[in-house]
């Protein structure tokens, strides 16, 4: 399974962003899918994921009520709405499943 980050860029603080994780074979046969975020000198921090069968998810405290998880099972695709972006969002994200990390995505917030 190989798994394609992608939508990051540069934005200003408040500002909104939507990732998508495109996975090459049916996100159901992942059964759940994460998002990680890890910036310059810190460890990789879980960020969100969601259950692909019945769309139950997860979110880091410090991403509740800015962030939402969704997936499109159609499409493969697993997406990560950022709004009310913070400079501490700076980040390279990455999605993840079955043991497997895609290529990251840098999200740069100014202040």
């Amino acid at each position: 399974v190989q798994l394609q980050a992608s939508g990051g860029g540069l934005v200003q603080n408040g500002g909104s962003l939507t990732l998508s994780c495109v996975v090459s074979r049916a996100t159901l046969d992942l059964t759940a899918i994460g998002w990680f975020r890890q910036a310059p000198g810190k460890e990789r921090e879980k960020v969100s994921c969601i259950n692909t069968y019945d769309g139950s998810t997860y979110y880091a405290d410090s991403m509740k009520g800015r962030f939402t998880i969704s997936r499109d099972n159609a499409k493969n695709t697993v997406y990560l709405q950022m709004n009310s972006l913070k400079p501490e969002d700076t980040a390279v994200y990455y999605c993840y499943g079955m043991n497997v990390w895609g290529k990251g995505t840098q999200v740069t917030v100014s202040s």
